[in-house]
């Protein structure tokens, strides 16, 4: 059934930037996700108009559509994943958060909780794409978004008893990955500080700035040239980027941007988005570097792309 990309002004079709950051946290995908909400919506409007007036929540009935929706993408996603060619790494997004809004401190988040804009950082997003697909749609569904353990446990067809071992799990493997406290500010200088010793091609100054144990991972996808295989030890980063950026077309620039709401840069190559790196730092050292080359990846950076919001 055809639906139009922009369903009708209704109370279900205002849910639609909510179930796209549901649908992204689950898939690590802006596309996939704008998929699955748009399959969501087919199988809604499918339904006759009498039976959509009885649904007593449109809200919570389009989210199990679209969490159950995740889960079928998800169980299939291994397969596709093994033809990937290099490194799977998640689509990164552009703008948003407290950095581009000009935050610039504030608290730490009880160890238990889970903010909206925290689970959407690259770090926390490389993490969930390593889980078991229930074990991902359980600690979203629950720990990000609030839902009781019986209601995801209708969704991923386990018990609430399965369901709360399952996000438990899934916390545990998010714990080492979780942001330390870094004020934003300081990531947003330590991201400048790793830029202006990048373009200057001044290995020290990387090496002073990366982690001993840093990694970098860069995601081609077979259209453009990546490592077949993550870096590690800053050394080695920090040389490896130095032969990167010396072997660039003329005309590339870096630019800082936002990426996942957190201090991140773009490389853009005649106006055009090449491609994008988050940065995980932890207090003044820079721990992961994620590079995003895969053109299929980078269309929300496009000026002709106008991505959805995602919450």
């Amino acid at each position: 059934m055809d639906v139009p990309s922009e369903p009708p002004r209704d109370a279900a079709a205002a849910e639609r930037r909510r179930l796209i950051g549901v649908a992204y946290r689950l898939l690590g995908s802006l596309a996939d996700a704008e998929d699955a909400v748009q399959e969501t919506y087919a199988r809604w409007y499918a339904m006759s108009a009498r039976r959509r007036e009885e649904v007593v929540s449109p809200a919570a009935w389009l989210t199990t559509a679209t969490a159950r929706v995740c889960l079928d993408v998800l169980g299939s996603a291994r397969v596709r994943r093994e033809r990937y060619v290099g490194q799977w790494l998640p689509e990164p997004l552009p703008g948003g958060g407290e950095w581009e809004e000009g935050w610039a401190g504030g608290g730490t988040d009880p160890a238990d909780r889970v903010t909206l804009d925290e689970s959407l950082g690259m770090a926390f997003l490389v993490v969930l794409d390593a889980m078991t697909p229930a074990e991902r749609v359980a600690f979203v569904l629950h720990d990000v978004f609030r839902y009781p353990f019986a209601e995801v446990a209708v969704i991923v067809g386990r018990t609430p008893a399965a369901c709360r071992q399952l996000a438990s799990s899934a916390r545990r493997r998010l714990r080492v990955a979780r942001e330390s406290a870094t004020p934003t500010a300081r990531r947003a200088a330590v991201v400048r500080e790793f830029k202006e010793a990048w373009t200057a091609g001044d290995v020290a100054a990387l090496v002073g700035l990366l982690d001993p144990g840093a990694t970098a991972t860069g995601d081609g996808g077979g259209f453009a040239p990546s490592e077949p295989r993550p870096l590690v030890g800053g050394e080695r980063v920090a040389q490896a980027l130095v032969a990167l950026l010396a072997g660039a077309p003329p005309g590339l620039t870096l630019r800082e941007r936002a990426v996942n709401g957190r201090p991140g840069l773009a490389a853009q190559l005649d106006g055009v988005t090449v491609m994008v790196m988050a940065l995980d730092v932890v207090g003044a050292r820079i721990r992961h570097v994620w590079a995003v080359l895969n053109p299929e990846k980078l269309r929300a950076w496009t000026a002709d792309h106008d991505p959805p919001p995602v919450s």
